[in-house]
């Protein structure tokens, strides 16, 4: 119960800190408005051929008498818009994190420089940030589809599918969105798609206490959109502190195995998970301006 609560409060601290930095709550929100207008054409479009299309799928039930065609055939317009909506809410984070990457990756600098310490880069270039994002968000939606028509399937169970399992679907959506939110900050640490997943594995209920309230804040229209900016903050805030937990956890396994300490330095001479001395390249200091950073306009004075 306690990571659930802390998940909650990493997602309250990261509306906090775009709350305080206006600016950055502004520059954020550009992204997530082209996104809306994609999602909602396409929901209202699914909405109106959502019939139609259960229609055609089922045309063994054609010559079933009333009430039960209409209620079979309403049943699974139901859970087709359904499947929609949950498809959108993990697909919307992926598609505006692709949309606006210099937006997200400038806030997410930002935010990793208010806190202190060094600010890290991953050194690529942000076509080459665009193309890993792409491929790993393609690689978490095939995993959401797996769920998804699982999930769809057990919709038919009497009772639990209309009880265990959307709460299930709810859970689902709410860990992966956390993957795509803290992959903005993980992939500046140089931590890979299969590192991230077993960084969130290994701190489940903290992931589904950030991304669970978030998915149902995100199923009211437009509040997405305004969220966006304060979730990647959030989200920001909790890689600093899955990272340095890692990190400590690896110095300790050193230690532990070695019995004693790097001379100077007091980390475990043990190699961690990384390589080396169990330190990233964080790039430049707390301060300083990396060359070619993308940020919002300056304040008007």
């Amino acid at each position: 119960m306690r990571d659930l609560a802390g998940g909650f409060g990493y997602l309250l601290a990261g509306q906090r800190w775009v709350l305080r930095h206006g600016r950055w709550l502004g520059f954020g929100l550009l992204p997530g408005l082209v996104s809306l207008v994609l999602y909602v054409g396409a929901l209202i479009g699914l909405g109106y051929g959502a019939d139609d299309l259960t229609a055609w799928a089922t045309p063994f039930a054609d010559g079933w008498s009333a009430p039960w065609l209409g209620l079979f055939r309403g049943f699974l317009t139901a859970l087709l818009y359904a499947l929609g909506l949950f498809a959108a809410v993990i697909t919307f984070t992926a598609v505006t994190l692709l949309v606006g990457q210099p937006f997200y990756e400038s806030l997410s600098e930002q935010v990793d420089r208010s806190e202190g310490g060094e600010v890290p880069e991953s050194g690529l270039t942000l076509w080459q940030e665009l193309w890993i994002s792409a491929r790993d968000s393609l690689k978490i939606l095939g995993k959401v589809l797996l769920y998804g028509i699982l999930l769809f399937g057990l919709g038919f169970v009497p009772v639990v599918g209309q009880t265990v399992v959307p709460a299930v679907g709810f859970c689902v959506s709410g860990y992966f969105l956390t993957q795509e939110l803290t992959s903005v900050a993980l992939m500046r640490r140089r931590v890979g798609l299969s590192e991230q997943l077993v960084l969130l594995r290994s701190r489940r209920m903290l992931a589904l206490g950030f991304g669970v309230p978030l998915v149902l804040a995100f199923l009211v229209p437009f509040v997405a959109v305004f969220l966006m900016p304060g979730a990647v903050a959030g989200a920001t805030l909790m890689a600093r502190d899955l990272v340095g937990a890692d990190e400590d956890a690896a110095e300790d396994a050193g230690r532990d195995a070695d019995g004693d300490t790097n001379p100077g330095t007091g980390r475990g001479n043990g190699a961690g998970p990384y390589g080396g001395d169990n330190r990233r390249d964080r790039g430049p200091r707390a301060g300083e301006t990396p060359a070619g950073s993308f940020g919002p306009p300056p304040a008007s004075s």
